[in-house]
Formats: structure tokens, C-alpha cells, sequence
């Protein structure tokens, strides 16, 4: 019990503080703020393992004036979700030693801490009230890490910040009102006791509540239509906050569709998934194509994962067991290969600037090749390559909206040729970001000179490893892009580390998926029953 509380109220608790430290005029230096976030996330992801090792539960009211209770638990569902969001956000930390804020540190990391404790609330607690106010709570400290310490421009940061606001705000407001119907109707915002309630609803009350709750959730995952703040947010974010926002924010919408819609009202979510299904395969081939065209890297990781959680959304509309276990593998796989993606392109950034994939000739095999093969190992399980993260959630989706039961057969026959057509682009713009970055244009001088460059920076870089201090805030000093030693100098050490690791969870979930696709299915096998 004490190990499922510390894994977010740990988190949240010093994620305030550091902030709070920063408003009251008393902020930490960049390496305190720094460690602080680092031995904290090391904490929850410990944390979180132990609660899932053990089977924990805290069961106590919390506002018992409106049978509000802190019900937390965790499960084969929601323990991949928990280890994902800790692990990822110990990782982004980790790469913020070398991309560090532009503003006060106290802020920035505890930022960082709060969205990973909101986030293990939100997938651990078994009360719908409750799921609500934690994904809020996780969605401000996310606008602050977009429209406070992005890379834009301050405008464009405001823009990209305001439009996230604009529109998760928007959809929490569709979602809350479809809560508050099924609440009403059942009596009872406990997540166990609603789900048994509510299959004895009239089918008009569920359509209802889970229309509302789908449409607000699809601006979280998001669903094509509902998708411009995704783009704007990601390239305007700092490194960190784009890898958080992928692997963490949208991991709360494709599990806020199970657990809300798809589990307590299975006859409604039959009739919103062939919606859900076109739309999902619709972000599937729209993201592949403005991939094929998209110059700047970062935007094109970001198009490309409103493509990747089409196969996430497509897997559940179509149901059963297969269905659901291939969105949850896929969901994981996502969240560690987008992460992996946006550190690289930020490693990339923070040396050069933004990378042009059209203009780009950085040869990275040659200049920096252990960046290099990462890039590759992420870029190839983005589209889908056999042995790594990638291929199981895509492959397994494409089999469970085939042969789905209990929905429009030749619909979804022709909704999965199309998603395999978008695993088709998926292949042609990874090659073509290959070509342009791993590859380069370099000629054999040229390229013997840049990796002769990239060694002398990075020696540099290790004998003037101490940076100056900023008086005024405490912040250490970041070198331009623009400086030649910088736009030249390799990675390496915990900024390495951090897409080192993630590199081998690629590989990883690539090569050995079954210990994880077994947790997942024993427990969907438990939940769905007779869930088509």
C-alpha cells in the first residue's frame, strides 16, 4: 500500500516544492534541481514496481459527504502505464543534463515531477471523479513546460501552449459531462461498482455517456479532426516535454477509452467503434502522407505519431481479447519508441538547430555513430520492422480489425488494407529520414573531415566539462547551436545513456514481447468477459 501512495504522492509532493521554491524566491541551482528530480523519479519507477510485484490496494474515503474515495490499485493493465511514465520521465530528466531550461530549473523539473505523479494517479485510481481531476491536474504543468521552456520562438511557444490548452481543456469538458451522466445514472463513481451498474443502463444513457466521454477523449490521444495541437505542441516543446508528452499525456487517452467507454458500456462502444475505427485510419494514412513531406525533423515525429496511435485506436475499436492486448502492447511501444525519436531529435537540435530533413547532411553513421544505429532502431520500429517494439502492436492490429467480431465486416476488411497502406508510407519517409540523417550527402573528404570535427569537440567538450553559471538564476550556461565545437560534438553520457536505454527497450519489446503481452492478456481475459 505504502509503495502504490509514494509512486505519485512522492512525484507530485516534490514536483510542488521545487516549483513553489522557484515562485518564493528561493531557487535551486540547475544540478540541485537536477538531482532532485532524478533521485525522485528513480523513487516513483521503484516505487511502482514494488506496487505492481505486490498486488497493492488503498481503499479509504476521501469525500464521504458525496461517496467520493481514494480507490487506487494497480493491475496487468494499468502496471505497464505506471512503469512506462516513471521510466520515461527518469530518462527525460537524464537528458536535460545536457538540454538544459532557458528559465528558473525549479520549475522546469518539478513540472516534470508533477505530470509523472498525476499520471500514476490517473492510471491507478478506481474512481472515475478521481481519473478526472488527475489527468487535469497532470495537463498545466505540461502547459508550462510547452509555453515556458519550449525551443520556438516566445510566440510561437504562447501559440503552441494556448492551442494545447484550448483544446484538452475542450475535450476534459466533454468528457466530465459524460462522466457526471454515467455517475448519475449508476449512482456511484467507483470504477468497479460502476462497471457492473452499468450493463444494466438503458442503451440510450450509455450511448451518451460514452459519446461525450469518446469525443473528449479523442482530443487527448488525438483522433484526426481533433489533432492541430498535437504538431504545434510537440515542436514547440523542450525535449523532455515532447518525450513526456508522448509517452505519458497521450497514454492517459487511449486508457481513459478503455477503462470509461469500452469496459463499463461494451454495447455503446459497438456502436462508436466503426467511428472510431475511420478516424483512426484515416490519422493513419493523413499522418504517413504529411510525413513524406514534412522538412523539419521534429514535426515529422510528431505527424508520425498521430499515425502510430491510429493502429493503437484501430486495435481497440475492433474488440476482443487480440484487439485490446495489441492496443495496450501497442501503446507501451509507442510511448518508448516516440521517446526515443524526440531524444535523438533534441540531441540533434540543441547541436545544430533544427534539423532539415531536405537540406540535412549530417551523416550521423559517420560523425556520431552510436547515434546513429539509435536512430535507426527507432526510426525502423516507427514503421514497423519485424524484431522490433513496433511490429507486434501493428501486425496484431491489422489480424484483430480483420477478423473483428460483431462489427461491419467489409468496413473494417477495408479499413485494414488501408492501415497497411499507411505502414507502407511509414517505410518510405523512415527511409527518407534515413537517407538524409544516418546517410548524409557528405562526399569521402568531407565526411572524413566532419568526424574528425566530432572528435575534437567532443574531447573538448570533456576537458570543459564545468559551464559557467548564471548569476542571476543559477542556471548553467548552454552553448548555442550555432557554436561550431557544439554543432560537432557527439553524445554522450547520461544524455547517451538515457537513448541508450531506450534503445534497448525497443529492441527488447521487439524481440522478447511475451512476458508482457501475458500480463496484459491474463488480466483482459478477467475484464472483458463477453466484451466484443
Amino acid at each position: 500500500m505504502i509503495a502504490l501512495l509514494l509512486a505519485s504522492a512522492l512525484p507530485l509532493g516534490l514536483g510542488a516544492a521545487l516549483m513553489a521554491a522557484d515562485r518564493l524566491g528561493r531557487p535551486l541551482s540547475h544540478t540541485a534541481a537536477w538531482c532532485i528530480a532524478l533521485l525522485t523519479a528513480a523513487a516513483s519507477l521503484g516505487a511502482g514496481l514494488a506496487a505492481a510485484m505486490g498486488d497493492a490496494v488503498v481503499d479509504r474515503p476521501w469525500v464521504p459527504q458525496i461517496g467520493l474515495r481514494l480507490h487506487l490499485t494497480i493491475d496487468g493493465i494499468s502496471a505497464p502505464l505506471v512503469v512506462l511514465a516513471a521510466a520515461v520521465t527518469l530518462l527525460a530528466v537524464a537528458v536535460s543534463s545536457r538540454q538544459r531550461p532557458k528559465g528558473t530549473p525549479g520549475l522546469f523539473y518539478g513540472s516534470l515531477l508533477v505530470v509523472l505523479g498525476a499520471a500514476v494517479a490517473a492510471f491507478t485510481v478506481r474512481d472515475v471523479i478521481g481519473f478526472f481531476i488527475a489527468f487535469e491536474v497532470a495537463l498545466v504543468p505540461m502547459w508550462v513546460l510547452i509555453d515556458r521552456f519550449g525551443d520556438a520562438a516566445p510566440a510561437e511557444r504562447r501559440r503552441a501552449g494556448w492551442m494545447f490548452a484550448l483544446y484538452t481543456v475542450g475535450g476534459s469538458m466533454l468528457m466530465l459531462a459524460g462522466l457526471l451522466v454515467l455517475v448519475a445514472a449508476t449512482g456511484t463513481s467507483d470504477l468497479d461498482h460502476l462497471t457492473a451498474a452499468a450493463h444494466r443502463l438503458p442503451f440510450t444513457t450509455t450511448l451518451i455517456a460514452a459519446t461525450l466521454i469518446s469525443v473528449g477523449l479523442a482530443v487527448k490521444v488525438p483522433l484526426l479532426g481533433v489533432h492541430a495541437w498535437l504538431p504545434r505542441a510537440h515542436t514547440a516543446a523542450p525535449t523532455a516535454g515532447s518525450m513526456m508528452l508522448a509517452a505519458v499525456l497521450l497514454k492517459l487517452g487511449t486508457y481513459g477509452f478503455v477503462r470509461l467507454v469500452a469496459l463499463p458500456m461494451p454495447d455503446a462502444w459497438r456502436r462508436i467503434a466503426p467511428i472510431v475505427a475511420i478516424l483512426a485510419v484515416a490519422g493513419i494514412i493523413v499522418g504517413g502522407l504529411v510525413c513524406l513531406v514534412e522538412h523539419d525533423l521534429k514535426r515529422l515525429v510528431a505527424w508520425s505519431s498521430i499515425a502510430h496511435m491510429g493502429f493503437v485506436m484501430l486495435a481497440l475499436a475492433a474488440g476482443q481479447v487480440i484487439g485490446f492486448g495489441a492496443a495496450l502492447y501497442g501503446n507501451i511501444a509507442h510511448g518508448v519508441i516516440s521517446a526515443l525519436l524526440f531524444a535523438i531529435v533534441g540531441a540533434l537540435k540543441a547541436r545544430r538547430g533544427p534539423v532539415d530533413v531536405d537540406a540535412s547532411a549530417l551523416g550521423l553513421r559517420d560523425t556520431d555513430p552510436r547515434l546513429g544505429f539509435a536512430l535507426v532502431v527507432g526510426v525502423a520500429a516507427a514503421f514497423g520492422l519485424p524484431g522490433l517494439a513496433g511490429f507486434w502492436g501493428e501486425i496484431l492490429a491489422l489480424f484483430a480489425a480483420w477478423d473483428a467480431p460483431s462489427r461491419p465486416n467489409t468496413l473494417f476488411h477495408v479499413l485494414t488494407a488501408l492501415a497497411a497502406l499507411g505502414a507502407v508510407l511509414a517505410a518510405v519517409y523512415g527511409a527518407r529520414v534515413l537517407r538524409a540523417v544516418w546517410a548524409g550527402d557528405l562526399d569521402d573528404d568531407a565526411r572524413r573531415a566532419a568526424v574528425d570535427d566530432a572528435r575534437r569537440a567532443t574531447a573538448n567538450a570533456a576537458s570543459d566539462a564545468t559551464a559557467v553559471a548564471d548569476a542571476s538564476n543559477g542556471v548553467a550556461a548552454v552553448a548555442s547551436p550555432a557554436d561550431g565545437a557544439a554543432a560537432m560534438q557527439r553524445v554522450t553520457g547520461a544524455e547517451w545513456l538515457a537513448i541508450g536505454v531506450l534503445t534497448l527497450a525497443t529492441i527488447a519489446l521487439g524481440l522478447v514481447p511475451s512476458p508482457l503481452m501475458h500480463l496484459m492478456n491474463d488480466e483482459l481475459v478477467t475484464l472483458l468477459g463477453g466484451v466484443k
